[in-house]
């Protein structure tokens, strides 16, 4: 993920003409000149934080600035820098926050896809955290709020900016958030189904069937399905279950 080098270069296109334009209008006034050179200084010096992984002093820096400036081109800029330092410093809710604010206050900016995919990432469940690493547990099992949210923001990115250079990893992310979503669809109607609620099992079971078409827990919805209608007499069902089971999936009938 080059994120990082790609935001900076533009970082640096946008204060040379932000900050040309200052100088420009303040010649004259040595005492606002110097005070942009020290803007000048500090915006550096926060990105060069952020590249060395200094996250926590990089935002505090570009906090600073932003406090006193909140409404100028460089603090739209700064919005954009801080999304990507919280996301890389692991404060999901910061980033979330500063992504959904950028996109509120700038619906036409030419940066609204990447505050989408940071976005995007910051709900993205892609590591287990550190007891379920240690105890093997299985993520399926939990309930996808977060997951589901990543989803909502990638589906945003990628159908309002389909040639986004974020839209292809968006993509990916979504196919693995549709497999996840769907297991744990399967794992509640398995929870039914082995607890002898047939036809809550039997529509949990559809559901994960219906919305996550082509997931590659598909097989297994439909074993589900064809359980629940057989526990429910319904045999002419649950044949024709078993018959679509084997036509699409030969290797799990």
């Amino acid at each position: 993920m080059q994120l990082n080098s790609q935001i900076m270069k533009q970082a640096r296109l946008l204060l040379i003409v932000v900050l040309s334009a200052a100088l420009v209008a303040c010649a004259g006034n040595d005492e606002q000149r110097t005070e942009i050179q020290n803007i000048t200084e500090a915006y550096e010096k926060a990105q060069q934080y952020i590249a060395n992984g200094n996250y926590a002093r990089g935002v505090q820096i570009f906090e600073a600035i932003q406090a006193r400036y909140p409404f100028s081109d460089l603090s739209r800029q700064i919005q954009l820098e801080l999304m990507y330092a919280y996301y890389k410093s692991g404060k999901s809710e910061q980033a979330v926050d500063a992504a959904e604010t950028f996109i509120r206050e700038n619906p036409i900016h030419p940066r609204v896809d990447y505050a989408l995919y940071i976005q995007g990432l910051s709900y993205f469940d892609d590591d287990p955290g550190i007891l379920e690493r240690w105890f093997r547990k299985d993520t399926t099992k939990r309930p996808p709020k977060e997951i589901e949210r990543a989803y909502a923001a990638l589906r945003r990115l990628v159908e309002r900016f389909p040639s986004s250079e974020y839209a292809p990893d968006a993509e990916q992310r979504m196919l693995y958030i549709k497999n996840r979503l769907a297991e744990y669809e399967n794992h509640v109607a398995d929870y039914y189904l082995r607890r002898g609620a047939y036809v809550a099992a039997l529509n949990r079971a559809k559901s994960a069937l219906e919305q996550f078409n082509g997931a590659s827990s598909n097989a297994q919805s439909l074993q589900i399905m064809a359980a629940a209608y057989e526990n429910l007499g319904m045999t002419e069902l649950a044949e024709d279950t078993r018959r679509v089971l084997a036509a699409n999936f030969p290797n799990e009938s």
